[in-house]
């Protein structure tokens, strides 16, 4: 047993060996029924006679703290555990930044609601699991990826080569290995970007509405963020703050209403950062899966000023579990973001890392793109077929992603919270917004929702919202 006792008392050993089995008794440390070591191995382990622990142990039995069975030795009686409470008002240790936000629900935090539209889930059903397990057991056989050493910050070779040529085949993205900074998913690839650009005071932008996650890296590091408002033809740059270090966009499929940038406005924002010292933070999420038009070119391809920094995952066109992502840097960035991951966590998954790259090159990655994005195609159709037809809702054109947006008139917060008693889970605009005036509405995502129920689940979330107008 390792027991931890103060001896600089004034009333003996006998009495510190005393309060500390007590203690570990009342506070739980030592459970009921523990059996506890013979006096004399105590004794030997704490440094004390053997008579201060008998006569430790004696007090304890007759107070009621321990039980003595002939032959078997001494153990914790039932007594009631009181955990001891840390003083609370004098506490030294407080955060820096208000952490106190609602914290988003893992999508596999909670048992799955019968009606999931839940958004940001994509479909592991559709998901080839042989591929995938085959190419990481082949990764992680005896001597693969020197298992014995450190990997690389930047992330494996191979893999950077491998996003470098995926992207320049599926966005038209113009990149090379040395620019790819691999990350454990898109937050940490903020994460990192804000830790390198952004100190304490510095004005950044992001959309309205637009991805929680996003605004709160950048508030927690003392950034002041400036919410830019989103019409029908992007990010209103007009809006932006004239000293704004970074802006943080989703211009491929606004998150959450789901509209694409227009060319215009992307060449507006382009300019705008021209003339500035301004980083644009280009989150390309999950613009693979598209439905009808063609995507428009990504910021980063139409930038010929070093301004974009491209943030890709595979968190939506794989499974979140491969939880990786990646970071196109700038020339001047990409020594700084390789040494803020080393800082920060070293580095990832080798043996994942390079199973991902092969699931790249051997073409896995782009069949299991065209097959899903046709199944999640057609959940899209139906899923706006529904809404369009219901009185009272706006849908919001988009032609790509994993979810899409109806505006209401309606309280959305009332009818969201109506659905969930309901087993109907649907995000309320609401909640992707800090504006006063907050906009209405419902996100529907699509990728983890059951085919089968989809027409169930629109007909009882028409039923809910008829009863709120």
């Amino acid at each position: 047993m390792d027991l931890i006792i103060r001896l600089d008392g004034t009333d003996g050993k006998t009495a510190a060996v005393y309060r500390a089995l007590r203690t570990a008794i009342v506070d739980g440390r030592l459970p009921s029924g523990e059996r506890l070591p013979a006096t004399r191995a105590l004794a030997a382990d704490l440094g004390v006679a053997r008579g201060s622990v008998a006569a430790a142990y004696e007090r304890l039995t007759a107070e009621g703290y321990l039980s003595s069975r002939v032959g078997a030795g001494t153990f914790v009686a039932a007594v009631p555990a009181v955990r001891s409470r840390r003083r609370t008002t004098a506490d030294p240790l407080r955060p820096r930044t208000d952490w106190s936000w609602k914290p988003l629900p893992a999508s596999g935090a909670v048992r799955a609601p019968r009606y999931d539209f839940r958004t940001g889930i994509p479909d592991a059903g559709l998901f080839p699991f042989d591929a995938w397990r085959r190419l990481v057991a082949a990764e992680l056989r005896l001597r693969a990826n020197n298992p014995g050493t450190y990997g690389e910050p930047a992330g494996h070779p191979a893999l950077r080569e491998a996003i470098a040529r995926y992207l320049g085949v599926s966005r038209g993205v113009r990149t090379t290995a040395a620019d790819v900074v691999v990350t454990n998913g898109a937050q940490h690839a903020f994460d990192l970007i804000a830790r390198v650009l952004v100190r304490p005071g510095d004005v950044v932008a992001v959309e309205e509405p637009g991805y929680p996650p996003a605004r709160r890296i950048l508030a927690a590091l003392g950034a002041r963020v400036t919410l830019v408002p989103v019409d029908e033809q992007g990010l209103v740059v007009a809006d932006l703050p004239a000293h704004c270090r970074l802006v943080y966009t989703t211009p491929s499929h606004q998150f959450p209403l789901g509209r694409a940038m227009s060319l215009a406005r992307r060449r507006e924002l382009l300019d705008w950062a021209r003339t500035r010292p301004a980083a644009i933070v280009e989150d390309d999420y999950d613009s693979e899966f598209r439905f009808s038009a063609r995507p428009l070119e990504p910021l980063h391809s139409l930038d010929t000023a070093g301004r974009v920094l491209y943030v890709g995952t595979f968190s939506k066109s794989m499974i979140p579990a491969v939880r990786t992502g990646f970071v196109l840097a700038t020339p001047g960035l990409r020594d700084a973001l390789v040494a803020a991951r080393q800082l920060g966590d070293g580095y990832g998954q080798p043996a994942v890392q390079a199973a991902l790259a092969r699931f790249l090159d051997e073409g896995l990655l782009a069949r299991h793109v065209r097959r899903a994005g046709k199944a999640y195609g057609e959940r899209h159709a139906r899923i706006a077929a529904a809404l369009g037809a219901q009185p009272g809702l706006r849908i919001v054109a988009s032609a790509a992603g994993l979810h899409l947006t109806a505006l209401t008139d309606a309280d959305s917060t009332a009818v969201v919270t109506a659905a969930a008693r309901a087993g109907l889970a649907l995000d309320d605009l609401r909640d992707y917004s800090d504006s006063p005036t907050r906009q209405a509405g419902f996100v529907f995502g699509f990728g983890a929702t059951d085919p089968a129920l989809i027409d169930e689940g629109l007909a009882l979330f028409a039923d809910l919202l008829d009863r709120h107008v």
